[in-house]
Order: structure tokens, then C-alpha cells, then sequence
């Protein structure tokens, strides 16, 4: 029903900022809360932050709360995560997701996924 899709990712210095897009596609996109999810090499799959249907309702995990910010933008059917002063252990490949059911914060809980994008902080 909903296909996403991730752009954004790159190489970028210690302290600098990317944007990442998660164009969505499908039936009813924005009925679903959206989240972020990242993977380091060897690592679990790790939430970064959410979104609620309306846009009003956010989480972000510690680890990137005050750097990072999630929104969507629902006539566009795009969800989009800032990212400013980052740092190499930020390194992974990001994934958007669509909500399923059950906790926003478990990677489990979505029903929906992107194909990802590397996104690599140098020092």
C-alpha cells in the first residue's frame, strides 16, 4: 500500500548538517505516523525519531535529541529528518518506515520500509 523511498544521504564533515527526504507513495500515506530508523555496521537497527499522522507529535532518541528533528509535510507526501552537528558515530544507513501497529519506538512495530541511504560523518 505505501512505498518510501529515502534521498539525502552523503559524506559530511564533523559538525555540518544534512537534510534527509522520504518521498512516500500509495494509498492514504498520511494516515500513518512515520519514523526514522538507522544501522551502523554490526549494530542493531536503532529508532532515531517519529512523527505523528498530523505532524504534531514527535519523538527523537536521546542520542540525537537537540540535533536532529523530524516533520512531514503531508501535501508533498514527504517525511524529512534535519540533522545538524553531527558527529562519526551518527554514521549508518538511515531508513524510513511506516507505522503498523504496536510501540513507535520498535522497528518491529512498522509495517513499511525504504530501501535506505548511507549517510557517513567524517572527523
Amino acid at each position: 500500500q505505501v512505498q518510501l523511498v529515502e534521498s539525502g544521504g552523503g559524506l559530511v564533515q564533523a559538525g555540518g548538517s544534512l537534510r534527509l527526504s522520504c518521498a512516500a507513495s500509495g494509498r492514504t500515506t498520511s494516515s500513518y505516523a512515520m519514523g526514522w530508523f538507522r544501522q551502523a555496521p554490526g549494530k542493531e537497527r536503532e529508532f532515531v525519531a517519529r512523527v505523528s499522522w498530523s505532524g504534531t507529535v514527535t519523538n527523537h532518541a536521546d542520542s540525537v535529541k537537540g540535533r536532529f528533528t523530524i516533520s512531514r509535510d503531508n501535501a508533498k507526501n514527504t517525511v524529512y529528518l534535519q540533522m545538524n552537528s553531527l558527529k562519526p558515530e551518527d554514521t549508518a544507513v538511515y531508513y524510513c518506515a511506516a507505522h503498523g501497529s504496536g510501540s513507535v519506538f520498535q522497528p518491529g512495530s512498522y509495517a513499511y520500509w525504504g530501501q535506505g541511504t548511507q549517510v557517513t560523518v567524517s572527523s
